[in-house]
């Protein structure tokens, strides 16, 4: 990847953040989740897993140091059962499709326009799904992540 200037590459650090605290989201989730929405989590927090690692990858090819992740995270409702649980997964996606919105809005690199659409366009997908379990229509918003 070539270089990418300072608005872009702050951009691609927030939603590193934002991936760092949706795969907290996902391990509190799971403990809560049914057998059927549990293996739905797991799966979508392994989409977040390798987000997460090709961010942390092209931001050391840049030659900058990745955003750590929190050593814990304060879901804006307390997670008590299968549906609280399925809330926060709506939070988690919502919150990383705003992060990555911003990075699509926020850099005029190719490669990272493309990589940024694609993880856009997939968190929608895992959103929608997400918002079908707790009943939040539509499922797929008019503009995701604004």
């Amino acid at each position: 990847m070539s270089q990418i200037d300072e608005d872009s590459t702050d951009a691609l650090q927030a939603a590193l953040a934002a991936e760092h605290a949706a795969l907290w989201a996902y391990g509190l989730a799971v403990a809560f989740l049914g057998p059927q929405n549990r293996a739905q989590a797991r799966d979508d927090a392994a989409a977040h897993r390798r987000l997460r690692a090709a961010v942390e990858t092209t931001l050391s090819q840049l030659g900058a140091r990745a955003v750590s992740a929190q050593p814990s995270y304060a879901p804006p409702e307390p997670v008590v059962d299968a549906a609280s649980a399925a809330a926060l997964a709506v939070v988690a996606e919502t919150d990383a499709l705003g992060a990555w919105r911003s990075v699509l809005e926020r850099t005029g690199d190719r490669p990272l326009r493309s990589a940024a659409l694609d993880a856009l366009t997939q968190g929608t997908l895992r959103c929608a799904r997400w918002r079908v379990v707790v009943g939040s229509p539509p499922a797929i918003p008019d503009f995701p992540g604004l």
